[in-house]
Parts: C-alpha cells; sequence; structure tokens
C-alpha cells in the first residue's frame, strides 16, 4: 500500500548488537585524587643523598718548639728547682722538728713514700733500728717505697730522688759547714717538689748563701 507523504516512513534495522546510548552508559569508578607525595623508595644500589658530614674547621696552627716536640709537664716540673721550705729548731731539736715536718706532710695527704728524711748528726732512731738487721734489709725498704726512709745525710748519694726531702741539721759534723753545705746540696738534688730544712736559720741561710 502506497504512503502518503504526511507519514513517516520506518526502515527496519538488521538485527545485530545494540550500542548503548551514551546517556545510558553506567558510571565509571572514580579515579583516586592524587594526595602529597611521600619520599620515593630508593633504588637498591643507590644510595639516597643526605646532608654531608660536617667537615671540622681547620686548627689553629700550633707553635712547635725546636726539634719539633713540645716539652712536656715532667720535663717541666724535673728541670724547675724544688721549694725550699726553712723551719727553726736548735741543733738538739733539729730531729724533732723534722718529724713533726713529715706529721704535718702525712696528715696533708702527702704519701709515706714520697718523703725521704736525711740527718746531718745521729741517726735517727727508726734508721738505727733498721740497720740493726743489715744494710740489704734496710736498703730493700728504700727500694719498695712504701714507707718514710731515713738516712744519714752521708749515704745521701745512695737514696733515690723523692717529691719531698726532710733535713734534719741535728749535728755539727767533723767538717763543720762543709759537710752541711754537701748534705744540703744532695737533699735539693734528690728533692722533686719540696726541700724542708729543719735546723738553725742563720747556720742554714749562710751555707745556702741565701735566705729561705
Amino acid at each position: 500500500m502506497p504512503l502518503s507523504p504526511e507519514e513517516p516512513q520506518i526502515h527496519e534495522s538488521a538485527q545485530g548488537p545494540r550500542v548503548t546510548p551514551a546517556t545510558g552508559r553506567p558510571a565509571s569508578t572514580p579515579r583516586p585524587v592524587p594526595g602529597p607525595r611521600t619520599a620515593a623508595t630508593p633504588r637498591p644500589g643507590r644510595p639516597v643523598p643526605g646532608p654531608g658530614p660536617v667537615r671540622p674547621a681547620p686548627a689553629a696552627q700550633r707553635s712547635h718548639t725546636p726539634g719539633g716536640r713540645s716539652p712536656s709537664p715532667r720535663q717541666e716540673n724535673r728541670s724547675a728547682p724544688p721549694q725550699t721550705q726553712l723551719i727553726p729548731a736548735p741543733t738538739g731539736g733539729a730531729l724533732d722538728a723534722a718529724d713533726e715536718a713529715v706529721d704535718v706532710l702525712l696528715d696533708s695527704g702527702r704519701a709515706p713514700g714520697d718523703i725521704l728524711v736525711l740527718t746531718t748528726g745521729e741517726q735517727h732512731p727508726w734508721a738505727a733500728h733498721e740497720l740493726s738487721f743489715g744494710e740489704a734489709a734496710y736498703w730493700a725498704q728504700h727500694d719498695a717505697r712504701d714507707d718514710v726512709f731515713y738516712a744519714a745525710a752521708a749515704v745521701a748519694e745512695r737514696a733515690a730522688a723523692r717529691p719531698v726531702v726532710v733535713v734534719a741539721v741535728n749535728g755539727e759534723g767533723a767538717e763543720g759547714d762543709d759537710a752541711l753545705n754537701r748534705a744540703l746540696a744532695f737533699a735539693k738534688a734528690r728533692a722533686g717538689a719540696l726541700l724542708i730544712v729543719c735546723g738553725d736559720p742563720q747556720r742554714v741561710n749562710a751555707v745556702l748563701g741565701a735566705a729561705v
């Protein structure tokens, strides 16, 4: 039957897959919103660059002594003369004054092995007692340095140096001031820090050549 021109012509489409209109598509899954980035994981074998080590500032230039070595404190102390102290005492009381000086040193914290006592006249009672057992045992105690050691000034050459030397000028001696001069010279050479002389100030000063 012929169609009238007023009626639209409809054609059947071939059977096949139908395409859903765009408006009919299901909503796609929303993509995640990018957030703040974390530090990238370093790849193996490539260290992450970080702050470099702090470089020390160049040291100040040190002054060198001749020979390239700085003097040690011990060498300076050895070269410095010991401090000299005079305790006025008569010849008969010099030994007692020396014993009192030793007591003061020990009470102040000085170690007994740091003290050497020399007598210019009669032996100290301790030395006389220890020598009764023989010189070998007597000097063995000197070498042990465990206690105060007492000796005659005549054998001061055999005594080793100690930080403190106490001299008791308790006798005139056969040679007078010459013997005292030698005794004080030996004592001063063996005193590391302090020399104490117990005796007549006028006589001691005359031997030393100056007041102490």
